[in-house]
């Protein structure tokens, strides 16, 4: 059994279309589909999605990434007692057909804990192993980092400037690209927006993602659990996912980038900090 653990918000499009890649997989195996709702499905819309999936969890509030994935996950652990929980990222497909039977081979070979697949995009910057913050100098330095770019963000004159800036940034020098590893490799950091996590995995813990996060660099913390709890991550390369990059998020600021920038850098601020305080205490999570 593999339960697939989708987070929806606002964008329900893209929800339907994750679904429906899941239902073309060719498998064998069980599969079952728990979408869960961050308050902000109307009534019609729920009646939509639940021709989809009998398993439709309606929060009511919007919990952020990792505490309403882990509403999803607990609901899938005591209902289904999967092998494998697949927590993917509502604007993301997948669209290779042997995807279930390539998990469960992989787990044979490798035994993991976290799995993450090969991300592709439309050139966007999705990418596994994902380049985590492992040091305390890294993280304060980040931190400072977006608390400028949020001020920045805030005012209309600063962001035409830095508008500026990165456009002749762009002339004089080559963008840096990020790019998938071309080889599987044990150990890695995984992107948030596909990660299955196996039996192995979920009963050591009791919360599937750490939960003191709304958004963003919740790759972190589950790279600090493998660190200091010697967890088995595994990259592979032949599993691959396509990520729409943002959907969600693009969505929900549809009307002003400016918001959306200050909205980012602000909640990447409080997750930075919030690894700053973990990392200084070595705390277990």
């Amino acid at each position: 059994m593999i339960s697939f653990v989708i987070l929806h918000y606002k964008n329900l499009k893209d929800t339907i279309e994750c679904i429906e890649s899941i239902q073309h997989l060719k498998t064998k195996e069980q599969v079952s589909i728990i979408v869960v709702d961050n308050y902000s499905l109307t009534k019609l819309e729920e009646k939509q999605l639940m021709e989809y999936t009998d398993d439709l969890i309606l929060n009511h509030e919007n919990l952020g990434f990792a505490k309403a994935n882990n509403v999803g996950c607990s609901y899938a652990i005591n209902k289904y007692h999967p092998d494998f929980l697949c927590v993917i990222n509502n604007d993301t497909l997948i669209l290779q057909e042997n995807f279930i039977e390539e998990i469960r081979s992989c787990y044979q070979k490798t035994y993991f804990d976290m799995l993450g697949p090969k991300i592709i995009t439309d050139g966007g910057e999705s990418v596994n192993p994902f380049p985590v913050y492992k040091k305390l100098d890294e993280v304060k330095k980040a931190i400072r980092y977006h608390e400028r770019l949020a001020r920045i963000y805030k005012s209309g004159f600063l962001t035409f400037l830095m508008n500026g800036y990165i456009g002749l940034k762009r002339i004089f020098k080559k963008p840096r690209h990020l790019e998938n590893g071309a080889e599987s490799e044990f150990g890695a950091s995984l992107h948030g927006c596909a990660i299955i996590f196996s039996r192995k995995y979920y009963e050591k813990y009791p919360t599937v993602f750490f939960e003191g996060t709304f958004l963003y660099h919740e790759e972190e913390f589950l790279a600090y659990r493998k660190r200091k709890d010697g967890l088995v991550t595994y990259y592979d390369a032949s599993l691959e996912i396509f990520h729409k990059e943002g959907a969600s998020l693009n969505e929900t600021f549809k009307n002003s980038d400016r918001d959306k920038l200050v909205f980012r850098n602000q909640e990447i601020v409080r997750s930075l900090t919030l690894l700053k305080e973990v990392l200084e205490s070595n705390r277990s999570i």
